[in-house]
């Protein structure tokens, strides 16, 4: 005789009862049917410890309450007890060091959240945030369990409390590896990073079927909250990918370069790229000549450890570059314009993007690179309308706010009010560089020459000349390279071709750096 489960039904010693718990665990491991499994690989997707799996280090894996099982009555749910209740949590590790993971199983109860399933998310995310080790949530789920009404609706309010108490303590990933809909989003939305994948993963509040009821906009899943939405348009998601594999993969490699929480420093690892090591391309990568663009790209591939970075955010607000990179073996982020796009000028999401990863750097102790070549913030009625004051006082707040080391590098040009938010000395960058070929200046010498000039020019027999002449003196005046240097505001003018060196031995200085804010709550930044 067999119970439910399939394991024996009556065991009288211990061997009989050992017996009876690995075939539990079996049935709990194995998910519900071959049936479901089947239809969760036709869509292209993993089940949930297929990704646990890539995840973690070979082995690793400890699960925590494989056994839990609903106690919800009606509509037929006290017949259906699966073993997790859709999904499975616990701990390892990902290049040695502790990591905590919960992934939704969406072959039970299409990964929907239930009471048990609420509570067991609950106590791994208190888990995570008591060991102090990240925590990575691999989503795959239809939202609420509808048949437990308000109960589940409950269970996400715990998520989301939670996430916001694990802020900025310790790192939080979310991989969007199938539906995320509903108030299921905004979990993800409150994490350090978001990662998804293209054709199976999508997020969205409402749903096509809404959207087009009550807008009468008909679009697919893809189309709405698709990996490509929220990597272009959105900039809801950090990463985006074409499987699974890769994903998993990339998630592995940003763990490696984040501290296990803010009360640590990122990990640091012997580098074979000598830190004397000279970049002599980089004289012939920046044209002197301030109208001509240049992939900023190259430029960090150049001066980071063996040309290696994770570029955040890449496909959104590509006007800016955030990236995670190493320097000497030292984990630093680089924000940096980009003149191949936009000029490489400050806009909205520029703002918001940076800000956002200036913050995630400073909550956990990662030293930040600044490479200026801005000619200010973009100009524009939509800007305007749009609240670039207040989206661009975001990112001066983050860099204002921030206490790790923070250096900043003035390629050529740094004009006006962007100056000043990409980090400069005065509001607060511990060491400030330039090269050769900088223009920091309130506005470019053409743009000066007329407002300073303009009644000599209008005067002028040949204006042309005129102006032409006067903008030829401002540069004389104002604009030299030394000018900055001479009065202070840069610490140094160096050759491009030691600006590696310079960072690592000005971070080396740095890496004890201490300081204090004021006594708050907290702050109130723009928002």
């Amino acid at each position: 005789m067999t119970n439910l489960e399939g394991a024996p039904a009556e065991a009288s010693d211990v061997r009989g009862r050992v017996a009876e718990l690995h075939a539990i665990r079996e049935q709990a491991r194995r998910g519900p049917s071959e049936r479901a499994t089947e239809a969760q690989k036709a869509k292209g997707k993993l089940t949930a410890r297929e990704r646990i799996d890539l995840l973690l280090d070979e082995g690793s894996f400890n699960e925590v309450e494989p056994l839990r099982r609903h106690r919800a009555t009606g509509f037929g749910l006290e017949a259906k007890k699966p073993y997790t209740d859709g999904v499975v949590t616990g701990w390892g590790t990902v290049h040695g060091r502790t990591v905590f993971v919960y992934a939704h199983d969406f072959r039970i109860f299409g990964g929907a959240l239930g009471e048990a399933h609420a509570t067991k998310i609950h106590k791994i995310m208190d888990m995570a945030i008591s060991a102090g080790a990240p925590l990575v949530s691999l989503n795959d789920g239809a939202g609420a369990r509808i048949q437990e009404g308000v109960s589940a609706l409950a269970g996400y309010g715990g998520i989301f409390q939670r996430n916001t108490k694990a802020s900025g303590v310790i790192p939080q990933i979310s991989v969007m590896l199938g539906p995320c809909a509903g108030g299921a989003a905004y979990s993800p939305a409150l994490t350090d990073f978001v990662f998804m994948v293209r054709e199976t993963s999508q997020m969205f509040i409402t749903g096509p079927d809404v959207v087009q009821a009550v807008t009468g906009e008909k679009v697919s899943q893809n189309g709405l909250g698709g990996a490509d939405v929220h990597a272009e348009t959105s900039g809801v998601c950090h990463f985006a990918y074409d499987d699974e594999e890769t994903c998993l993969e990339e998630v592995r490699y940003l763990l490696s370069l984040l501290p296990q929480n803010n009360r640590e420093n990122p990990p640091t690892v012997e580098s074979d790229d000598p830190a004397s090591r000279r970049g002599d391309s980089l004289l012939d990568l920046v044209p002197a000549d301030g109208n001509r663009p240049y992939d900023m790209r190259k430029v960090i591939e150049e001066i980071v450890d063996d040309g290696e970075y994770l570029e955040v955010h890449e496909r959104w607000a590509t006007n800016i570059i955030c990236a995670l990179t190493r320097l000497d073996g030292q984990v630093v982020g680089i924000i940096a314009n980009q003149p191949q796009s936009l000029a490489g000028v400050l806009d909205i999401e520029a703002s918001e993007k940076s800000a956002r990863f200036i913050q995630m750097c400073d909550a956990f102790n990662i030293p930040l690179v600044t490479f200026l070549d801005v000619p200010g913030f973009l100009p524009g009625v939509d800007q305007e309308h749009g609240g670039i004051i207040r989206h661009g006082a975001k990112m001066l707040y983050a860099y204002c706010n921030a206490t790790v080391p923070r250096i900043s590098v003035i390629l050529r040009k740094a004009y006006g009010g962007a100056y000043i938010v990409m980090d400069s000395q005065s509001i607060g960058a511990d060491l400030t560089y330039a090269w050769p070929t900088n223009e920091i200046a309130v506005m470019g010498a053409e743009g000066a020459a007329n407002v300073i000039f303009r009644r000599q020019i209008a005067d002028a027999d040949d204006p042309e000349t005129m102006r032409a002449r006067m903008v030829k003196e401002y540069k004389s005046e104002l604009m030299h390279p030394y000018y900055a240097a001479e009065r202070g505001l840069v610490d140094d003018v160096i050759d491009p071709s030691d600006t590696r060196q310079v960072l690592i031995r000005s971070l080396a200085m740095l890496r004890d750096k201490h300081a204090d804010l004021p006594s708050r709550k907290h702050g109130n930044p723009p928002q």
